[in-house]
């Protein structure tokens, strides 16, 4: 029997262990940086150009290596981090496989250029496929710069399935994000198709993390430290109201190095739980300092994921910790038992203003008389309503004529053209005389009441409203059609670099839909101009929403680009739960309603309205 089993040749086992540690060019991106902090370097430079498929470059001021140590540095499991099996367990640096430029020369073209301080010359490297072609002494910076080039040349499937160059250049901008804030002593800088992205100068960590999202930041953290024997926690935390709805900036640290970990984001979670929105995300930025030996990084290529030895406790000080500064920096809501809380839930506009209590007296009033023979007792319901006897009949006709919500002259004329049917088919309620919906009323500021051909019907207006203008937005994009309002004071937007990015990936579209909105730097953008029909909203606040929930639909499933924003835009603009509409509001949004194409459900499945017949009316009352 022939035998079948062989040694893998170094250049395929090089591709394969390139499938797990460099699956994207944010990966590279990660080990080349972690190999630069590692080597003490004060300032890192990253360069990128076509989000990283044609050049990825990481320039840093470190101590640099000798030609041997460069040489030596492509090949598999060559690391100077350590030596024995001991060392896993006392792990301080980043880089210890040894397998980051193995991994990326056997799928890329890898340029380097080092020297140390103490050495005249540095030297020059060129890695090929695993291959060196070239090697060369040279004058170059203390320091190394290491360039790869053509990620994965060789490897044409894995090219293909690379996202689009925003994606990836986001995906770039996250992990730069997570080496740089965590490392406040270190200046980094990172350039895009030579524009100048981030320029981030030494600091504290709160300094760093503002210099990374922006000044708005600053007033939104609040502190934690807890120092225990088990762990050491530090870091801040987002105040509550400005919680988003989706896990954006969430980082956790173990000792300088970037984790995820869904318990202990619980427990963030769970010491806020009273004071987030409904559905919201807290933001938080948490270093742990654990003994290396409690900790086990080693489990994953990437090294994200992490055990540890005792990581209930660890979730309980977290917790309690956040607690505590919750408590301390007076986040938290305080009782007070002073304060008359009836107010609190006081509506003017539902209750009417408030007044001073007055007290009348009744002068002719004599307690020695004796009481005449009741009556029965007049009573109100923010009317005053008459009786006619003393048996207490009502004379309904002038209750009818003081009831302002009933008051209407062609209410008589609208109940005679009602013809109750039996049937109970929400396909008939639509498209047969669309604009006969006049009779229209406005409950609990949520939802609208209206007829139609016998059937009582409680339409949902925020729902509705988001059908209609996923309808109109999906027609916009479909017929070209570009109908903007001009603005009359253009609005300017600065955002985050990833956000950016994501926004420029559907400016096109958006400018289909009527917003007129054009980059003005690389985090930059202007608005000039509205959809003709919502020309009121808040172009900052629409953009920002707008990319909370464009996110929010791509975790959710895998959709198309254009019906992802079309969701986002359409739920967004829509009017909210709680606001007053007018009767010509309403009429217009239930005649638009039921002139879509699928009236009966919102953009996101859930139900429109639904309807009521005389005979479901009857059977309910019966019961």
């Amino acid at each position: 029997m022939e035998n079948v089993i062989n040694l893998l040749p170094d250049a395929v086992a090089n591709q394969i262990a390139a499938g797990e540690v460099i699956q994207r060019p944010a990966s590279a991106v990660k080990e080349l940086m972690e190999n630069s902090i590692d080597s003490g370097a004060e300032k890192i430079q990253l360069i990128i150009k076509d989000a990283g498929k044609t050049l990825i470059q990481v320039i840093d001021d470190g101590c640099g290596m000798t030609e041997q140590d460069a040489r030596m540095s492509f090949e598999r499991h060559a690391t100077s981090k350590i030596n024995t099996a001991q060392d896993l367990f006392a792990l301080c640096t980043k880089g210890f496989r040894g397998e980051a430029l193995a991994s990326v020369c056997a799928v890329a073209h890898i340029e380097m250029k080092t020297r140390r301080a103490k050495d005249e010359l540095g030297f020059h490297l060129i890695n090929e496929g695993s291959k060196i072609t070239k090697q060369e002494a040279i004058t170059t910076p203390v320091g190394t710069s290491v360039s790869v080039k053509n990620l994965f040349y060789n490897i044409p499937a894995r090219r293909k399935f690379l996202k689009s160059t925003s994606v990836e250049t986001r995906h770039i901008i996250d992990e730069f994000q997570r080496v740089a804030l965590i490392h406040p002593e270190i200046a980094f800088e990172l350039i895009n198709n030579d524009t100048e992205v981030y320029n981030l100068p030494k600091g504290n960590f709160r300094q760093r993390i503002v210099s990374v999202f922006g000044k708005s930041f600053d007033e939104k953290l609040v502190p934690i430290e807890e120092d225990t024997d088990i762990v050491g926690v530090a870091g801040f935390f987002g105040k509550p109201e400005f919680a988003k709805k989706t896990r954006g900036e969430q980082f956790f640290f173990v000792n300088k190095r970037f984790i995820k970990n869904s318990y202990l984001n619980h427990a963030i979670a769970q010491a806020m739980d009273d004071l987030l929105p409904p559905k919201a995300y807290p933001t938080y930025f948490i270093q742990l300092e654990i003994d290396p030996a409690e900790v086990d990084i080693n489990i994953h290529p990437t090294k994200t994921e992490v055990k540890f030895g005792d990581e209930k406790s660890i979730y309980a000080i977290l917790r309690a910790a956040t607690k505590r500064s919750l408590n301390r920096f007076k986040v938290a809501p305080t009782l007070d038992f002073n304060q008359e809380t009836s107010f609190n839930s006081y509506d003017p506009e539902f209750n009417g203003p408030i007044s001073e209590p007055k007290v009348q007296v009744d002068s002719s009033f004599n307690p020695f008389e004796k009481p005449k023979e009741a009556k029965a007792k007049s009573w109100s319901s923010g009317n005053s309503f008459k009786t006619s006897s003393a048996k207490g009949s009502f004379d309904w006709k002038n209750l009818y004529e003081q009831d302002k919500d009933l008051k209407n002259e062609n209410f008589d004329d609208l109940l005679g053209d009602i013809e109750f049917e039996e049937e109970h088919e929400q396909t008939k309620l639509i498209k047969e005389d669309i604009n006969k919906f006049t009779f229209v009323k406005q409950i609990y500021k949520q939802y609208i009441q209206t007829f139609y051909k016998g059937n009582l019907i409680f339409i949902d207006q925020k729902r509705a409203h988001e059908r209609v203008l996923y309808e109109y937005f999906q027609t916009a994009l479909k017929e070209q059609k570009k109908t903007s309002q001009q603005l009359l004071f253009p609005e300017s937007i600065s955002l985050q670099a990833a956000d950016a990015e994501l926004l420029k990936s559907v400016l096109p579209d958006l400018q289909q839909m009527g917003i007129d909105i054009n980059e003005f730097g690389p985090t930059d953008f202007v608005v000039n101009g509205l959809p003709s029909d919502l020309h009121e909203l808040n172009a900052k606040q629409l953009i920002e929403q707008l990319i909370e929930q464009f996110k929010l639909n791509g975790d959710e499933v895998k959709i198309d680009k254009r019906e992802a924003l079309t969701k986002s835009m359409s739920r967004n603009i829509a009017i909210k739960k709680g606001q007053k509409l007018e009767v010509e509001e309403m009429s217009e949004l239930v005649n638009q309603l039921f002139d879509c194409e699928s009236p009966f459900i919102n953009p996101y499945g859930k139900t429109t309205f639904f309807n009521f017949t005389l005979e479901e009316i009857s059977d309910k009352l019966d019961k």
